[in-house]
């Protein structure tokens, strides 16, 4: 005899099946464009020296990972931008409880705030290379600065919109500033925290990357412009390959733990 499925069970069902009709059509999307990618260069439709080839650069992996330097620059980029990433958003999140705490101050930095964002950090790579030198602490600099105004600006807008009225009513009961700030306007800004964790995962990436490009002897970044300058495409789409797969893997771990924080929260 056929059970008969509840509303409940339809709906699980139904979602589990456009879940995995989605990861499928991902898969299809990547794969699809591996193979046109090796087909337009095994034909000679596009030339491999300006676009290199999968099949190349699984090659130049394989032989990468042989030699196995290349565990020394992934490990190397990756400590930079962990340290970037961490560093940002602990001071980041410091500093919109204070600016929250001080409305003076949170009127005072709001245009700086806003010219600061809109700064590209880039022009400051010779600046920060003079205040704390070339190497490791440049590079982690370069990360920090692009992601902590975002933080800041993310994180200080959740605090702020707190509704006015539960303030009032807490105030009213007695309770103190740092109370307010406990109970309501931190457990109100978690998701807002969670989802500046996810966007600093990728800006984390992006700082790291651009200050490998400005100093560095080693890393990612640096076999990307190495393959550049000597004209080794292979090494270049290799080395943006892995970078690829490691701020996928990053996000994924960061996406869990948010996951598994609001069932907690």
């Amino acid at each position: 005899m056929k059970k008969i499925l509840s509303p409940r069970e339809i709906y699980l069902r139904g979602e589990k099946r456009n879940k995995n009709k989605i990861l499928i059509l991902r898969v299809a999307v990547l794969v699809l464009f591996v193979a046109l990618w090796e087909l337009v260069t095994a034909i000679g439709l596009v030339d491999t020296f300006f676009v290199s080839s999968p099949s190349r650069i699984f090659s130049t992996a394989v032989d990468l990972f042989q030699g196995g330097e290349i565990w020394r620059h992934i490990g190397i980029t990756l400590i930079e931008c962990i340290l970037g990433f961490a560093i940002s958003t602990v001071v980041g999140a410091v500093i919109a409880v204070a600016l929250w705490w001080s409305e003076t101050a949170r009127k005072v930095s709001e245009p700086y705030l806003v010219v600061l964002n809109a700064l590209p950090k880039i022009a400051l790579g010779p600046i920060i290379i003079i205040w704390v030198g070339a190497g490791v602490k440049a590079i982690v600099a370069m990360a920090f600065l692009i992601c902590i105004i975002v933080t800041v600006i993310s994180l200080l807008n959740a605090f702020v919109g707190v509704d006015e009225g539960k303030i009032f009513l807490l105030r009213s009961m007695g309770a103190s500033k740092w109370q307010i700030l406990r109970k309501l306007v931190i457990p109100y800004a978690i998701p807002d925290f969670l989802s500046v964790l996810k966007i600093n995962v990728g800006l984390s990436w992006v700082g790291t990357i651009m200050g490998e490009y400005l100093v560095s002897s080693a890393g990612l970044g640096y076999l990307i412009i190495y393959g550049g300058q000597v004209f080794q495409i292979d090494l270049v789409m290799t080395s943006t390959v892995i970078l690829c797969i490691l701020a996928a893997l990053m996000y994924a771990t960061v996406a869990l733990c948010c996951k598994y924080a609001k069932r907690f929260s």
